[in-house]
């Protein structure tokens, strides 16, 4: 019997800037990538019979549409030999919350049969596959920080450390949906790009890099903002909200204690 356990890590958008408008409907947009230690635990095991296991935080939907087994449906249905596993996913990471928890379970489920059954797929030819399931899945395969164009799936690595940093993420109940989310956005290229942004000192970050969603998240979730300003209120260096929402994050310089703060919703912290 083979086993293999991975933890697929989630990130975060350091600014998102929605640039234009496409002729296929969607948007180009720009932001920054960058994976944090907030993950999932996916196990894979050989089996007589497929069996998938969903544990932890709950996801709507039915478990058997889960990204991590539409990997393993697809490459089948491409002929590539795939014996019967049992597959557990543990969620960690809360589902509609800008984090990418999906796209990173997926990502890392494709990188898993590669090495387990040795399909031979090189790192761009994963990043190209994936991409198919979702427009962020494809950062997860290198996972490391870029800086992203089109749709969210056109990457430029960048030289970017937070290390050291102490990091906290608050998550509140309030669902955004994407319509919702670009529903009063008016698109505008920004007169500089994120990638020169990023490399200056993070304590002019507040003032420089913007998430263009929190316009209209702002006033429909009032409490998302107010995490954000209580954050700053805390001694954030540079908080936001990470992609439509609804989590939104905060750096700061010092270690911090949350005490009874925030203890209705779903918390994280660490030091990067």
């Amino acid at each position: 019997m083979t086993k293999l356990t991975t933890r697929p890590n989630s990130k975060i958008n350091l600014g998102l800037r929605v640039v234009s408008r496409r002729p296929d409907g969607y948007h180009n947009l720009e932001t920054v990538f960058y994976p944090i230690p907030l993950c999932d635990e996916l196990t894979l095991e050989t089996a007589d019979e497929d069996e998938f296991f969903l544990e932890g935080i709950p996801v709507d939907g039915n478990p058997m549409n889960n990204l991590v087994m539409r990997v393993l449906q697809l490459l089948r249905e491409e002929g590539k030999v795939i014996p019967p596993l049992r597959i557990t996913l543990k969620k960690n990471i809360p589902s509609g919350a800008g984090l990418g928890g999906g796209s990173s379970d997926a990502a890392f489920m494709l990188k898993m049969l590669n090495e387990m059954f040795s399909l031979g797929l090189t790192i761009k030819e994963m990043e190209q596959w994936i991409s198919r399931l979702g427009a962020d899945c494809a950062v997860f395969i290198q996972n490391k920080p870029v800086f992203a164009e089109g749709i969210g799936n056109l990457f430029t690595p960048i030289d970017l450390s937070l290390s050291g940093w102490h990091f906290v993420l608050i998550k509140p109940d309030d669902f955004v949906s994407t319509k919702e989310a670009y529903s009063l956005i008016e698109p505008k290229r920004p007169n500089t790009s994120l990638i020169q942004l990023v490399n200056e000192d993070v304590n002019m970050w507040r003032e420089r890099i913007l998430n263009d969603f929190e316009t209209s998240v702002f006033p429909r979730h009032p409490r998302v903002k107010d995490i954000r300003d209580e954050l700053y209120e805390m001694g954030a260096t540079y908080a936001a909200m990470s992609g439509s929402g609804s989590s939104v994050f905060g750096l700061f310089a010092h270690p911090v204690e949350l005490g009874d703060l925030f203890q209705q919703y779903f918390r994280f912290q660490c030091q990067l």
